[in-house]
């Protein structure tokens, strides 16, 4: 049995959001787990940065279409390499920043 952190959202709201929606709200937790890491508190940064994984799962649950597929578990597995591997993919937090801020974009203009 999986226990959620995100728990109404794992028992089917989160499929109410549009997919700029739900990867608006990885990014949020992205943008947390980057902010702890600056600063230094390792322990808040995994646990963000395990909040986020656990809504890009939530994604690819709920994810239509093969190119949303593919770029959802993509991006997911770069996440992995920079918060939990080695960061062999080179991420930085700028480029985070821009990826999930065009979802956010995205989301407020209604999309």
């Amino acid at each position: 049995m999986i226990v959620y952190q995100h728990k109404a959202l794992a028992e089917g709201r989160w499929r109410t959001f549009s997919f700029a929606e739900q990867m608006a709200h990885v990014g949020g937790e992205v943008e947390r787990a980057m902010n702890w890491r600056t600063k230094g508190h390792a322990e808040y940064s995994r646990l963000a940065a395990e909040r986020a994984l656990e809504l890009m799962d939530l994604t690819l649950e709920s994810t239509k279409g093969y190119p949303r597929l593919k770029e959802v578990a993509r991006a997911r597995e770069a996440l992995v390499d920079d918060f939990f591997g080695r960061n062999e993919y080179r991420s930085t937090d700028e480029a985070w920043r821009r990826y999930f801020g065009a979802f956010t974009w995205l989301a407020r203009k209604g999309h």
